[in-house]
């Protein structure tokens, strides 16, 4: 594509996003398509071109033995916050591209004893990050950081997940 054309379709970037804030469409989603995240209680509370909020609980289904949340369930909490983001402009590309995490980094800062809320604001970056996966035809990968918080805005843990595109020929 020359300079100036657009890499992903405006109109598939917003049913992506009315999709996703549906309650039943996006829970139906995650629980054929994610079902350990959806029984764990992980979901999405909100999504845009700036951010994705995901959370997940502190309850039977997610606690480990030392009563609190079991640091599988806030990766994957931490993980959908960065993954959604991903999937809508994969999904809303104007060539398909396909997505893999290669790897993560976390931190653990605080027990996690009641909701977590995490947070990623690198959305802009990763959508640069597909385009020019788009544009060299190239693999790239990009980190994004997920930030998880309690209700009190403690920051309870963080993670870093490395995402890979790649443009599939045409």
């Amino acid at each position: 594509m020359e300079n100036g054309a657009t890499y992903f379709k405006t109109d598939a970037v917003q049913s992506f996003l009315r999709f996703a804030q549906h309650p039943f469409k996006f829970s139906a989603f995650t629980f054929w398509k994610l079902p350990a995240a959806w029984l764990a209680g992980v979901r999405l509370v909100s999504v845009s071109e700036e951010q994705c909020v995901a959370q997940v609980p502190y309850r039977w289904l997610s606690q480990n033995p030392f009563r609190s949340t079991y640091f599988a369930c806030l990766a994957m909490a931490g993980e959908l916050s960065t993954g959604l983001p991903a999937m809508m402009y994969a999904r809303s590309a104007t060539r398909n591209v396909s997505m893999l995490v290669t790897g993560m980094q976390a931190t653990f800062v605080k027990k996690a004893t009641g909701t977590t809320y995490f947070t990623c604001t690198d959305i802009p970056a990763m959508k640069a990050a597909i385009t020019k996966a788009l544009q060299e035809n190239e693999p790239t990968s990009i980190t994004m950081r997920s930030e998880g918080r309690n209700k009190e805005g403690i920051v309870i843990a963080s993670f870093d997940i490395t995402w890979s595109f790649k443009a599939r020929s045409a």
